[in-house]
């Protein structure tokens, strides 16, 4: 308990090292990642105040909020001064933050390339240790009316149900749609199975007459788009 005591508290911080303050009177854009986590965490260590001991963390995931928010509790507790509640709560405002990225912004977006999909879909898929196939379903200007998850599967595949598919599409009023699926291997090359299953949903699709428009392969760098490659 003495040691607990020991550390330092915001309040205790000189002026110029207080992030709460700083966020107060200039904004949270003002603030460094090491600041904003600071904050979460509250204190540091008897040697150390909270700002140092983030600095620490953020240096050790190479400066990137994307590797940070990869480290588990076990990782993130190894640091003195991160005890479980801490741990949870750097994850937890990691998990926000990616949820965040996620959602849908109020004016629907616009799909007028491969890479416009991609904006979407990769914070949704880019990071997964496993197969998800996922829709975007358009309306006639190719804005995005709805994301859909169609079928979620393990480390090297995913089933696809074609019907579930277009059931998504017509119930949404979808004229159009972009397909997506992630490798978690890394490796954007597309399998024979992928190649069938784009060709198949492409002909359900001038039956319904909802047309696809592309399918990409996504990971976390990048991704493979079949209409860019002539594939489509």
């Amino acid at each position: 308990m003495e040691e607990e005591k020991a550390h330092f508290s915001i309040k205790d911080w000189s002026l110029n090292d207080r992030p709460r303050e700083k966020l107060l009177h200039k904004g949270s854009s003002s603030l460094s990642e090491a600041e904003l986590i600071a904050i979460l965490i509250g204190s540091g260590t008897r040697k150390m105040s909270a700002v140092e001991l983030s600095r620490i963390i953020v240096n050790d995931a190479q400066n990137s909020l994307d590797i940070l928010g990869k480290k588990s509790l076990k990782e993130l507790m190894k640091y003195k001064g991160i005890g479980e509640a801490k741990a949870i709560t750097i994850a937890a405002a990691m998990e926000l933050g990616k949820r965040r990225a996620m959602e849908m912004p109020i004016t629907l977006p616009k799909i007028k390339s491969s890479n416009d999909a991609f904006k979407i879909l990769q914070p949704i898929l880019g990071e997964l240790p496993h197969e998800e196939f996922w829709i975007l379903l358009l309306d006639n200007s190719h804005k995005v009316l709805e994301k859909k998850n169609i079928s979620i599967g393990g480390i090297t595949g995913t089933l696809v149900d074609t019907r579930l598919v277009f059931k998504k599409a017509i119930e949404s009023g979808a004229v159009a749609m972009v397909l997506s699926h992630n490798h978690p291997s890394g490796n954007l090359k597309p399998s024979h199975q992928d190649k069938a299953l784009t060709m198949k949903l492409v002909e359900a699709g001038k039956l319904l007459d909802i047309k696809v428009l592309d399918h990409l392969i996504i990971t976390q760098q990048g991704f493979y788009s079949f209409a860019d490659e002539g594939l489509m």
